[in-house]
């Protein structure tokens, strides 16, 4: 009845285990031993109380000493453990309750610590999460709070619930989706009309909207190339080549020779 028994609480079928089982500190049983000592001395009374009212200070005093009892009884069975996959609390002695809550969701832990907590070596967990009305809100009179609560922060980090920034080593890129390299689409060229060329020489091909000596941009290259393709056809069918227009850009820089 006055043994929680932890064991029977773990998931064992999914490799749960307890890493730490917290029991409270002794700070948290010094009133009710206060209240037993109380409730002793006032059943004493009863052998320095007239005959006729000793019942009084016997029924006070039972009724005392019993409640204090029931209180050491029920710090004793009220635990605070620590998986690898949560924690939870159990607590009660007829009637028990049990709150459990994943590590996943444990937000924050605070831990106070009173003056006469850091004398005797006490605090207090205080949880932000979202299980603050399951009885894991606050966990009281925890001994040594530090150590305990650096136990909590390594088994969320041994869980993978932290990020990896703080591991040696760790590549910060190594859980960012890898976006590989998208090779630069050809961009498709712009719908043009074909129409035939109407040249008194007889193009043997279309030119796609553009007539020779076009500065249009993009469709130069296939101008030139059918008029240097119709001064051939004209040489070998013995035609004579009608003057190519003038071009700048195609001037020679060579002297001339004028007749003196």
């Amino acid at each position: 009845m006055f043994d929680p028994r932890i064991e029977k609480h773990l998931i064992s079928d999914q490799g749960e285990h307890v890493v730490d089982e917290v029991r409270k500190h002794w700070a948290a049983t010094v009133s009710a031993v206060l209240e037993l000592f109380g409730g002793i001395v006032v059943l004493l009374l009863t052998f320095f109380v007239p005959a006729q009212a000793w019942w009084v200070p016997a029924l006070l005093g039972a009724a005392v000493t019993l409640h204090a009892i029931w209180r050491v009884f029920e710090q004793h069975t009220d635990r605070f453990v620590i998986t690898n996959m949560r924690v939870f609390r159990v607590h009660g002695i007829l009637s028990q309750r049990i709150a459990t809550m994943p590590l996943a969701r444990i937000l924050d832990i605070s831990v106070y610590k009173p003056l006469v907590g850091r004398i005797f070596g006490y605090g207090h967990f205080v949880f932000e999460s979202a299980a603050q009305e399951q009885g894991l809100r606050e966990i009281r009179y925890v001994g040594d709070p530090d150590r305990r609560g650096l136990t909590i922060q390594r088994v969320i980090q041994q869980a993978g619930l932290r990020g990896a920034a703080g591991r040696t080593g760790a590549d910060p890129f190594a859980g960012a989706p890898f976006a590989p390299s998208v090779p630069p689409q050809p961009v498709p060229a712009a719908s043009v009309t074909v129409v035939p060329v109407s040249d008194d020489r007889n193009a043997t091909a279309p030119v796609p909207d553009v007539g020779r000596g076009s500065t249009s941009s993009g469709w130069d290259w296939l101008a030139d190339a059918q008029r240097r393709e119709d001064e051939r056809l004209a040489q070998l069918r013995g035609e004579s080549a009608s003057p190519a227009p003038f071009d700048p850009d195609r001037t020679s820089t060579a002297p001339i020779d004028l007749p003196r």
